[in-house]
Formats: C-alpha cells, sequence, structure tokens
C-alpha cells in the first residue's frame, strides 16, 4: 500500500511538470467566458465573440441570455435596464458602457468590456457632473442618464480597428529592461530605463486557465516552438513562468479577441514581435499587472 502511493505521488509530480512545460496554444471555442486572475494553472479556454465576449480578466462569468440582450439597448433609454455594473465586471454591456463614455469624452482608451479603475474614474466623473452619486459603479439612474446623453455605438466604437492605447507602466516596470504588460488595456510595452521603446497588441488565458499576475523574468527564449500540450505552433517564445511565455498566435490574428490562449500572453503583430524578440534577452524582466 505505502508503494502504490509513492507511485501516484510520483506520477502526479511527472503530470505537473508536463503541464509547465509548454502549456500554451488556444483554445478552440467554449460557452464559458475568459479572464485572467492570480492562479498557478497554465492552461487557458476561449469564448466566441458572437456571444457575450470576454477579455481575459479575473471575476468574469458568462452573462445571462437577458444580459446579453441590454449589451446593445435601443438608443432610447429603456426602464427595463436594472443591471448594476462594477469595478471587476467583464461583459458586452460594459463593452458598451464604455463606447458611450468614450463619446461623451470621459474615456481616451478603446472598450475592453472590462470595468476596471479606467472606467470606474469616468463613471464617477459622469455622475459627478450629473447630481447622481458618484460610487463609480453604475445603477439603473446611471445608465439611463448615460444612454441618454449618448448614442448607440457603431460596430467600430465597440471594436476599434485601432491598435490598443498602452496603459500608464507600472511603477516595476521603471527600471531597466521590461516586458510591461497591462491586462487592463491589454497591451505590451517594452521599456527600457522608463522609456518606451515598442508597443503591441496582446491576449492572455480564461478564467479557468488564467495568465499569472506579478514580476517574472525571461528563463528562456524559443525561436520555433510548438506546444507539447496542444501542438499549435509558438513562434517567437519568451518564456517567463514555468510553460506561460509571450509569443505569437496565428489564431489571435486571425479572431482578435474572439478567443484566448491556454495561459500565454498572445502577440497578433508577428512582425513587431520579431524585432522584440531580436532585442529581448533571457534574464530580462517581465511585469504582468492590472
Amino acid at each position: 500500500m505505502q508503494r502504490q502511493r509513492v507511485i501516484i505521488r510520483t506520477l502526479g509530480v511527472a503530470t505537473a511538470v508536463a503541464l509547465a512545460a509548454t502549456a500554451c496554444g488556444p483554445q478552440k471555442t467554449e460557452s464559458a467566458g475568459s479572464a485572467s486572475s492570480a492562479s498557478s494553472s497554465p492552461t487557458a479556454g476561449a469564448s466566441p465573440e458572437a456571444s457575450p465576449t470576454t477579455d481575459n480578466k479575473p471575476g468574469e462569468a458568462s452573462p445571462s441570455a437577458s444580459a446579453s440582450a441590454s449589451a446593445s439597448p435601443s438608443a432610447s433609454p429603456s426602464p427595463s435596464v436594472k443591471q448594476i455594473m462594477a469595478n471587476g465586471d467583464d461583459t458586452d454591456q460594459v463593452r458598451e458602457l464604455q463606447a458611450r463614455l468614450r463619446q461623451l469624452k470621459l474615456m481616451s482608451v478603446a472598450p475592453t468590456g472590462f470595468y476596471g479603475s479606467k472606467t470606474t474614474a469616468a463613471v464617477k466623473s459622469f455622475q459627478s457632473k450629473n447630481a447622481l452619486n458618484a460610487t463609480g459603479s453604475v445603477d439603473e439612474a446611471t445608465w439611463k442618464k448615460i444612454q441618454s446623453a449618448s448614442k448607440k455605438p457603431t460596430a467600430d466604437e465597440l471594436r476599434p480597428p485601432t491598435v490598443n492605447e498602452v496603459d500608464a507602466p507600472d511603477p516595476r516596470c521603471m527600471e531597466g529592461r521590461v516586458m510591461c504588460i497591462s491586462k487592463e488595456s491589454r497591451t505590451l510595452a517594452w521599456m527600457i530605463d522608463g522609456k518606451v521603446v515598442s508597443t503591441m497588441d496582446v491576449r492572455f488565458g480564461s478564467e479557468n486557465t488564467p495568465t499569472r499576475e506579478g514580476v517574472f523574468k525571461v528563463d528562456r527564449k524559443e525561436k520555433d516552438w510548438t506546444s507539447t500540450l496542444y501542438h499549435t505552433a509558438m513562434p517567437y517564445s519568451m518564456f517567463f513562468s514555468g510553460g506561460q511565455a509571450v509569443h505569437y498566435s496565428a489564431d489571435f490574428a486571425a479572431r482578435g479577441y474572439n478567443g484566448a490562449s491556454h495561459g500565454c500572453v498572445n502577440v497578433r503583430d508577428k512582425g513587431k514581435l520579431s524585432a522584440l524578440f531580436g532585442q529581448v534577452n533571457v534574464g530580462d524582466k517581465v511585469v504582468v499587472y492590472w
């Protein structure tokens, strides 16, 4: 019996090591929404953009059918809208909120669908200017007021074709050579001594298999690599946390935020990543943050 336990423990360790080896690659499709949260799991799922899209953020859950319907209300305010949106939410309705706030010049970043600090600040500003309780969260009264002050966003307003605007760098990115990766703005900024050298769009893992947050170092580079778990190509891989790496994703290039990685940081601009791959050295810092 004791010998059987030892064998089981040994197999468990071997499995964990195998999962950490190359735990990346795009998921096909699944109904669950995608999100990123602090976790040691190296895999991730994807969600089709036809359903309420997710932007790989933490605390995300698939919206109900009624929430999906309210994500695109008519131009005039609807009294049936009762859902409260708040920091941490990740839905199509939040994306619409952000697009409307951008129309009102209260947000400068492109809609992501994730209700973070920028959205909270924009909502507070709107509430203060309109004699509403400035909580930073959206109740029914605030949502109606925002709808009446703006127009129904177009498809381009909801998902602009332009590159994501880079978020303010995390303080940990201000020294040395750093890949500074913001989950809120979904961008990677290559920085040297506090100066941004290049930027690119990125996407992350999902709720079940999130991209880890924190400070890491590039421990190896592989120009041509294929995931041994998912058998998907991972060109220009720069591994920083077990099987998680920054790498080019043909799936991201083709489908955008329609999907998610298995925990890696996907880049869709192969040319930019190729140039970055040539500049980054093993040992350079990687910061993943909200």
